[in-house]
């Protein structure tokens, strides 16, 4: 439990410990390439060995989850990278034991599998917003820490990531979000109810941590307010924390293509899509 004051510290600092300038494009995208190449070999290990892999993102809204997942999913397979962000319970849901819509998304054999938001809504954003009591956001913060040794135990890797984002970047990007087209679904109303009680939220992060910061599921904080610095420290962290081998590929030769034996190419009026003009480069 050393690691949670140093944790709730770093949290707690802001950005004050921010490096002074952004991570250059062309500096983030040689180096995200390099380590995507790093994904691709724990994509073939974890196929190949069935390791069982759950890696869990949590942090306030606009603290960069969706940016950083895809950033470690965009090169590798689907079948393997599985994502996994649950809408809100159904009514069945919510009179189930509260894991059990989770437990079903753990993954199996030759599975990694990524938590965008997970079981621990329930101590943050259900506490914050009131969709469950405190006496039932306490006795979670009492039980996870044992659920989570009993997926360990089971062969699963868990790794838990905070993002943690200052107040000034939050309000940037959230206000960044309102007038631009492609991110206004980000912007919901619960987002904006969560926006005023930040001081809720940081009570609820540091009560989490110390119930929840063990040594077989710690928690690991990410300073996010620079996002491609943020994406590669947590894709070069969890390169770290999961075992895997660049296994032998043989060298890939493309076959001869067959004759054409007599076929052409049919006069058919296809329905082709519009080419439109774009402006050169």
């Amino acid at each position: 439990m050393g690691e949670t004051k140093k944790s709730k510290k770093a949290a707690n600092n802001d950005s004050a410990t921010e490096p002074d300038s952004k991570l250059r494009n062309k500096d983030y995208l040689r180096e995200l390439t390099r380590l995507h190449v790093e994904l691709v070999k724990v994509q073939r290990w974890v196929a190949h060995s069935g390791l069982k892999v759950c890696i869990v993102f949590e942090g306030r809204d606009g603290a960069g989850k969706g940016g950083t997942i895809k950033a470690i999913t965009e090169r590798v397979s689907p079948r393997v990278f599985r994502v996994v962000a649950l809408p809100a319970p159904t009514d069945r849901e919510k009179s189930q034991m509260y894991i059990q819509r989770y437990i079903s998304h753990l993954p199996a054999a030759g599975e990694v599998v990524i938590f965008d938001r997970s079981w621990y809504n329930r101590a943050g954003v259900e506490r914050v917003m009131g969709f469950c009591t405190d006496e039932q956001a306490k006795r979670f913060l009492e039980l996870a820490p044992a659920v989570e040794k009993a997926f360990v135990e089971s062969g699963i890797i868990l790794l838990k990531y905070w993002l943690e984002v200052s107040e000034h970047e939050q309000t940037r990007r959230l206000t960044a979000r309102i007038d631009d087209g492609r991110k206004t679904w980000k912007l919901s109303p619960m987002d904006l109810k969560s926006y005023s009680r930040w001081y809720d939220y940081s009570r609820a992060r540091d009560e989490m941590f110390e119930a929840t910061d063990t040594s077989w599921a710690p928690w690991y904080v990410v300073r996010s307010n620079d996002k491609k610095r943020a994406r590669l420290n947590v894709i070069s962290h969890l390169l770290k924390h999961i075992p895997y081998k660049d296994l032998p590929r043989e060298k890939v030769k493309l076959p001869d293509r067959q004759k054409p034996h007599g076929y052409k190419e049919p006069d058919y009026p296809y329905k082709l899509v519009s080419e439109l003009t774009w402006p050169s480069s």
